[in-house]
């Protein structure tokens, strides 16, 4: 594969800014998109940490990337355990002295294509929503924020996350008022959702009515994106969310309109967007930048 990325009418080639000592984290790589995109990040020569919270599948990942001439580093790391996520934040910070990319994918959903379960709702929160913002939140002291290059986070989000899915008018303007809205509000939300699943209410309460527990927890991660981009802004981290749309993984059965590789090659020209044009509280829905306040 050519080394460069492929221009592209939409999403083009950013210009070459990083270098070997560019560390990026990929959270849930070891197979799917994430694997993918550490593949592609290799490829353009960026020091790469490869994590999975399954030790085996992610050693097996690192080797068949050296085995391809793609050497990554290997890490294990469970989002949805604190305890793993502290354990990595000292590894990293050991190994590699700190990141500039984080490329938070690692999540889990328990539904079928046309089925809505919201029995492992807890499950799906946690990972989805409560575990980048942990990492995040650990990992904020080892973004080096340098002003030449500027770190950068990109959450790998989904449509389904956003806010005209959501039906109860009080939690759509909640999410709407960026003056009201905060990290407590938003997770009172998440509290209240999860109180509606156990009292079996929530299909009446207004909740998004497809993949319930994935899309709340989309929403939650996207809500929260815009409110750390805004905390973030002119300290040298922005901080943006990725749609990769309808993607052939394991998460999809292996259906979709698109292959890991081709989701990975676009969200790497966005985790890799120069400086100069790197924009931060922004949702991308393939390679359409949106404004939060205008979904």
């Amino acid at each position: 594969m050519d080394k460069d990325l492929k221009g592209s009418a939409i999403c083009p080639s950013p210009a070459r800014w990083w270098s070997k000592e560019t560390v990026a984290v990929v959270t849930g790589a070891n197979k799917g998109i994430g694997f993918a995109l550490v593949k592609r990040l290799a490829e353009l020569g960026l020091t790469v940490v490869l994590t999975s919270r399954d030790v085996g599948k992610g050693k097996a990942a690192v080797e068949s990337l050296d085995g391809q001439g793609l050497h990554v580093a290997f890490c294990h790391l469970d989002v949805a355990e604190p305890s793993s996520i502290v354990t990595f934040a000292v590894w990293l910070k050991q190994r590699f002295g700190g990141l500039d990319i984080l490329i938070n994918n690692a999540a889990v959903s328990f539904n079928e294509i046309d089925t809505n379960s919201v029995e492992h709702a807890e499950t799906v929160i946690r990972t989805n929503f409560y575990g980048p913002k942990m990492l995040i939140e650990s990992l904020l002291p080892l973004f080096r924020r340098s002003t030449a290059t500027s770190s950068r986070v990109l959450n790998i989000s989904s449509q389904l996350g956003l806010l005209n899915k959501v039906r109860n008018p009080a939690l759509k303007e909640l999410l709407r008022d960026e003056e009201i809205l905060t990290v407590a509000a938003l997770e009172r939300m998440v509290s209240q959702f999860l109180h509606h699943v156990k009292m079996g209410t929530w299909r009446e309460e207004g909740w998004p009515t497809v993949w319930t527990d994935y899309s709340v927890s989309k929403l939650a991660l996207n809500a929260y994106s815009r409110l750390l981009a805004k905390q973030q802004e002119g300290r040298g981290l922005s901080v943006n969310c990725f749609c990769p749309g309808f993607t052939r993984t394991s998460m999809t059965r292996g259906r979709g309109r698109r292959s890991p590789e081709e989701a990975a090659e676009v969200g790497a020209r966005l985790a890799l967007l120069p400086p100069r044009q790197l924009p931060t509280g922004k949702f991308f829905k393939w390679c359409t930048p949106s404004l939060y306040s205008k979904l």
